[in-house]
């Protein structure tokens, strides 16, 4: 009898307690999936929950979206292991040093990384319950972190929406309007980014917040829930071919244990699924990748609706997809999955220790050279990552020389940065920082080349040899006596924060100007593209030394003073090669026709990473706006500029243009504007029957063959006339990340980047067809026209805010394209 009291009083307790909680639908005041949560409510659920049951869940605030939003985490265990949370936790990254006696499993669940895919933050409700009522067992060995909603400005954007339009009874008729959401959807972010292709650059704020959390635990597991077409059944591990070369056999072989416990449930329920279609493990800026490299079991779980299904839509086959349904799929397999970890706590912990053991990659260093803006870029993205690096010791290092592409040598310096995959965080140093990741199969979900070097424009070696390096020297502040009495005051234009600088010394009404030649002047010399502000032109600022000492510092830029305008060699700081830079008035073009992924891109490029202002002008009123008012106009890519671009538009563009006006057209754009009444850019001719796909093809076999058409996000290798003023801050040759196979001739005058003859791509799949088109081809470029200029983009320098190296290019389009 003794022996049962306890068990007894243990049992009465567990189920007090889950009778003291509420479910979501009795907190709420509604059936949950009878209509959509605002995120305040989640908020104040998850609250509630930890207020009420704060033995077993802590609720911790991580951070706020761009709009003033909370980001949430939840962990949710028993009652002990919540006591000694840190302990465990602490306990758990032992491992990652081959130490540790871990006795827990850990399970990060991630919802609603995609706003309009709001289905899953309803779920996590519904689980964060079931988990503390009827499936406590689970929490005995496992510690579950649960974030209730990823992108909460994008689901409240959608949510808002919807009920915007929707009618009063449901409505499942998918043509209804509360089914066809417009051009700007909740999925995206406040600057219309794809969180879920954020996870290993950390563009965004959400992600920078969320990642500082998820590496202090590295979980065991983490699954990603989305949605896709209403018509697709649910989707769960394991995933689809190609999976990286990385990925252990456990990591493949436990998607399949994941997945059959799920098929258990579904199959109970008579649900359709299916596993090892579409979604793949290769890019590593996925929500399943990103963790899968840093040695989880990272999964994606898509259920069919989206954001066209609202709370209840007609199928192709005639059923109608309900909320309820929506929620009840995600309920399913998040539980199924903290059950798998629940039941496999040895296993889990000591594959986790296995893949934190040293590797033997080929390549053991990554050793890198450049312009300090892109090397101190590359530093803040790796320290975000708790990736160690270390610097050069003037030591020559031989390896594959990422920029021709053969075995070469670089002599390291100071500034040089060591990388290595001896560390912790080897296996995702060697994911990002590898020439080019070994493809398995060409049908991928996305790009298939993202190598850093190339991204951030660096000369770099891939060694086969562990390179030493040693620590950096702090650097020193300019102090303003230094240039308090020059003639002028002189810095380079080679990165970013350069061009920061710049934007800054606008704000502040100051005058720069720019050469336009190379020159010698008290002995150093000068490239292409450096700033020169001077005295005289700037005789009303009485605190010049002071704004430029404090913006330089801000930057970390050199500042070297010059008493004199007398050059020792090239053009004098008086010439008409020294050219005024005068600030722009941008504008870029929102809505349709635009693509809001590409239309976002340039707004959080001025907003949050050159830091100056920009007009946002709608399709749907453009044609009412005084364009006089603005210097430059952008046209980000998107699919609708056949409708756009009429003739009628198309003839007050050229019109603004040749008035002075600059047009900036990026990717699909360009299409549009040639031809009869257009500018002068031309597509390139497709060789005959290049484009087809032969006859004869097995059915089966189609969708491969067209893959020969398809370039799926590869490098090219593309020259640049580094005279042009658009090119100023680049040597002979520039990295581009091509996206499609869009190609154009070259410009008669005005070609700045551009592809020669070879074709073959040096990271990345491109099809044998489409790498014919790419010959001799434009990658960018400046047509002048009357007394303003159209710039040509073909390939994007702000894809996904990642391609640091290309940033500068579409700075120099702003301000120095003449």
């Amino acid at each position: 009898m003794k022996r049962i009291l306890p068990m007894l009083f243990l049992l009465i307790t567990c189920n007090f307690n889950a009778q003291e909680i509420k479910s979501p639908s009795e907190f709420l005041g509604y059936e949950l999936g009878t209509r959509f949560t605002f995120h305040h409510q989640v908020v104040d659920y998850y609250q509630y929950l930890s207020d009420g049951a704060k033995d077993r869940v802590r609720l911790i605030e991580y951070g706020k979206t761009n709009e003033g939003r909370s980001l949430l985490l939840a962990y949710v265990s028993s009652a002990e292991n919540m006591q000694n949370l840190e302990e465990i936790r602490k306990e758990h990254l032992k491992s990652t040093n081959g130490a540790g006696a871990s006795s827990k499993s850990i399970v990060w669940l991630s919802y609603n990384v995609h706003g309009n895919e709001s289905v899953s933050t309803e779920a996590s409700m519904q689980t964060i319950y079931e988990l503390l009522s009827n499936k406590q067992v689970y929490l005995e060995n496992t510690i579950v972190i649960i974030d209730p909603c990823i992108n909460p400005d994008g689901r409240e954007r959608y949510v808002n929406w919807y009920n915007q339009y929707k009618n009063s009874a449901l409505q499942a008729d998918p043509n209804s309007k509360e089914h066809h959401e417009g051009w700007w959807s909740g999925r995206s972010n406040h600057y219309m980014f794809d969180l879920n292709r954020d996870w290993a650059w950390l563009t965004q704020l959400e992600s920078r917040q969320r990642i500082k959390l998820y590496n202090k635990w590295l979980p065991h597991i983490h699954v990603d829930f989305h949605e896709q077409g209403i018509d697709s059944p649910y989707f769960f591990a394991p995933s689809a071919e190609p999976f990286h070369e990385v990925i252990t056999d456990f990591q493949r072989d436990f998607q399949v244990t994941i997945g059959k416990n799920h098929a258990k449930y579904f199959d109970t329920n008579g649900w359709l699924y299916n596993t090892k279609e579409r979604f793949d493990l290769f890019y590593p800026s996925y929500g399943d990748t990103y963790p899968t490299y840093s040695g989880a079991i990272g999964m994606t779980y898509e259920q069919g609706g989206s954001g066209r299904a609202g709370l209840g839509v007609l199928t192709a086959n005639g059923d109608t997809l309900t909320l309820k349904d929506r929620i009840a799929h995600h309920l399913s397999t998040g539980l199924s999955t903290v059950e798998v970890a629940s039941k496999n706590v040895p296993k889990l912990n000591e594959e986790f220790k296995r893949f934190y053991l040293p590797k033997n990659y080929k390549y053991k260093s990554f050793v890198l050279n450049g312009e300090q803006d892109h090397l101190k870029a590359l530093t803040k993205l790796l320290d975000q990552h708790q990736i160690t690096f270390s610097y050069g010791t003037g030591d020559m290092v031989k390896g594959f020389n990422y920029k021709t592409g053969r075995y070469g040598s670089l002599k390291t310096n100071s500034e040089s940065l060591i990388i290595s995959t001896n560390q912790t965080r080897g296996t995702l140093v060697k994911v990002l920082f590898e020439p080019n990741a070994r493809l398995s199969d060409s049908l991928t979900y996305d790009i298939t080349a993202w190598s850093l070097p190339y991204a951030y424009g660096l000369k770099a070696i891939a060694s086969e040899n562990l390179v030493n390096g040693m620590a950096k020297a702090e650097s020193t502040a300019i102090k303003e006596n230094s240039i308090s009495d020059a003639y002028a005051i002189l810095t380079d234009w080679n990165g970013m924060d350069d061009a920061r600088f710049l934007a800054e010394l606008y704000q502040k009404n100051i005058k720069v100007r720019q050469a336009q030649k190379p020159f010698t002047l008290e002995g150093n010399r000068y490239e292409r593209g450096s700033l020169i502000i001077t005295k005289v032109d700037n005789e009303r600022i009485t605190n010049l030394s002071a704004i430029l000492i404090e913006a330089a510092n801000k930057y970390q830029k050199s500042l070297t003073a010059v008493s004199s305008g007398f050059v020792e060699d090239g053009k004098d700081l008086g010439s008409k090669y020294v050219k005024m830079i005068p600030a722009a008035k941008v504008a870029v073009l929102s809505g349709m026709p635009t693509s809001t992924l590409r239309f976002g891109e340039i707004w959080h490029f001025f907003e949050q990473q050159l830091h100056y202002p920009l007009a946002v002008l709608d399709a749907s009123y453009i044609a009412e706006v005084d364009l006089t008012k603005y210097d430059v106009l952008v046209l980000p890519g998107g699919n609708g500029y056949d409708k756009f671009l009429d003739s009628s538009m198309l003839k007050r563009l050229k019109e603004w243009v040749n008035q002075g006006g600059r047009l900036i057209s990026m990717g699909e754009s360009i299409a549009f504007l040639g031809g009869e009444g257009g500018f002068k850019i031309t597509a390139k001719e497709k060789e005959k029957d290049s484009l087809e796909i032969a006859t004869m093809v097995p059915h089966e076999n189609l969708e491969r063959e067209k893959m020969k058409n398809d370039i799926t996000g590869a490098i090219f290798k593309a020259r640049v006339d580094s005279s042009h003023p658009m090119a100023f801050g680049y040597k002979d040759t520039y990295f581009s990340l091509k996206i499609g196979i869009d190609s154009y001739d070259y410009l008669e005058n005005g070609t700045v980047a551009y592809i020669s003859k070879d074709t073959i791509p040096v990271a990345g799949f491109a099809g044998s067809e489409a790498q014919k088109k790419m010959g001799k081809s434009l990658v960018f470029g400046v047509e002048e026209h009357g007394k303003g200029q159209i710039v040509y983009m073909v390939d994007n320098p702000l894809f996904r805010g990642f391609w640091e190296n290309g940033k500068l290019f579409f700075v120099n389009a702003i301000f120095m394209a003449k």
